[in-house]
């Protein structure tokens, strides 16, 4: 991978876009089912339950001598892993702007989080520290990739495309995740006749979604391809580069106003991705395999979301179909709070609900933000976004956490999470992107 950097601007061929743009799809392809099958499926209900077997007689784990509800120390697990990404994303984003080498960084981030999660089939027992390392170094490693991966779109799509190609990539993550966890409710609700236990199915589960990641990573670390400008701003290092960031984005206070309401309403989006298992299974009674089959519904529907709502952007423009979806955001949200315990119906209809919004909205924010980058600046500033998109998300999951510490309730942790939409919504509206794309010395599509 080291020989085939690109010197200079690439020549503006449609089929050499288009085969760059399907290589750059095959990422979501790669590290969507981490996102799934782990993140929202498996890890959160399982790593409780091992947390549970390692408590003591109030239900406390002691991880460094500190008093941990056993309920909680997932969350505080996600929590911890994104702040470990905003200490890293920063100096790995400075460094690829000022050597226009991504894709060395990105495989190294790309490996090291799959090997994480293979590593995860020796999570049994009580190790619930175990547990707790592996996901921080996955998360942490998953939303160094993505900043890498998702800084590639203003270099491979022209403005006019870039709500399409997200989407579509978003759309390539979501079938994966269907597909791989088809396999997984098969191999989880069979396990009695592969004879395995449901432990050890679990942790097959979560394995091979490591093995996944690190086999599909291979294609756009294949097709996508470095570039370098002569006229390349040369960046600082380490946490210099990260000051001279932030200096550089006030410079730019509109593109600064909408990081804001991203980071507001994503960090519920990411927190309810994360702890929607856990309040299927410890607070509305729900089996495994209910909620595996509700995952799969959010991930079909999600495909058929995210195309949908590309389409509606070019009607309407991305800021306004994004602000419709956090209106069907809060709304389901509220609705989940009244679900009833050991009814699956219901709560496949929530799943619908998520499934139709989650990758459109998560799409049309990414390519929205690509319009507003000042030029040469990609993996700088999708670094501060992925701060936003993952970094910056550990409040949702500590909020979440306190809550249900304070309460003993999972239905007050999870309608704790309205207030992240409603203000996002708020904060995105006030912000006037067309003046904002071009003040950050880009051109102005005709719909945004």
């Amino acid at each position: 991978m080291g020989n085939d950097t690109v010197r200079t601007p690439p020549a503006d061929g449609a089929a050499e876009r288009r085969s760059e743009q399907r290589g750059w799809y095959f990422y979501d392809w790669a590290c969507s089912v981490y996102s799934t099958s782990v993140l929202t499926v498996f890890l959160g209900p399982y790593l409780t339950s091992v947390a549970k077997s390692a408590a003591d007689a109030d239900g406390y784990v002691h991880p460094l001598g500190i008093p941990v509800r056993a309920g909680s120390f997932f969350a505080y697990s996600v929590s911890l892993s994104v702040i470990v990404a905003v200490l890293v994303m920063p100096l790995v984003g400075a460094a690829a702007d000022r050597t226009g080498r991504k894709k060395p960084l990105l495989a190294a981030a790309a490996y090291t989080g799959a090997t994480a999660t293979a590593a995860m089939f020796f999570l049994d027992g009580d190790r619930y520290l175990l547990g707790g390392v592996l996901l921080v170094v996955a998360n942490a490693a998953q939303s160094v990739a993505m900043m890498l991966y998702n800084s590639y779109l203003p270099q491979i799509a022209p403005p006019e495309q870039r709500d399409a190609v997200s989407s579509r990539g978003w759309a390539f993550g979501y079938a994966a995740g269907s597909l791989v966890l088809v396999a997984n409710l098969i191999l989880y609700t069979g396990h009695e006749g592969f004879g395995l236990s449901e432990s050890t199915a679990v942790r097959i589960c979560l394995a091979s979604a490591g093995l996944w990641w690190g086999a599909f990573a291979l294609i756009p670390l294949r097709r996508l391809r470095d570039r370098t400008t002569a006229g390349r701003q040369a960046t600082l290092p380490g946490f210099r580069q990260l000051a001279a960031t932030v200096r550089d984005m006030r410079r730019h206070p509109l593109t600064l106003a909408f990081l804001l309401a991203y980071l507001v309403y994503n960090d519920g989006i990411q927190t309810v991705i994360s702890q929607a298992s856990v309040y299927g299974s410890e607070e509305l009674g729900l089996k495994q395999s209910t909620l595996i089959g509700a995952v799969l519904l959010v991930q079909v529907l999600a495909v058929a979301g995210a195309l949908a709502m590309g389409r509606l952007a070019r009607v309407y423009g991305a800021k306004r179909t994004i602000l419709g979806s956090l209106v069907a955001w809060t709304v389901t949200l509220a609705a989940g709070y009244f679900l009833p315990a050991g009814a699956p119906v219901w709560f496949f209809v929530l799943a619908a609900g998520i499934g139709l919004v989650l990758g459109g909205s998560q799409a049309l924010s990414r390519s929205l933000f690509s319009h507003l980058i000042p030029p040469g600046r990609e993996a700088e500033y999708f670094s501060a976004y992925e701060m936003s998109d993952r970094g910056m998300s550990w409040l949702g999951p500590l909020l979440f956490g306190i809550t249900y510490q304070l309460t003993g309730s999972y239905r007050d942790a999870i309608i704790s999470l309205v207030v992240f939409f409603v203000l996002g919504f708020a904060l995105l509206a006030r912000v006037p992107v067309r003046r904002a794309i071009g003040e950050a010395g880009n051109p102005v599509p005709d719909r945004i």
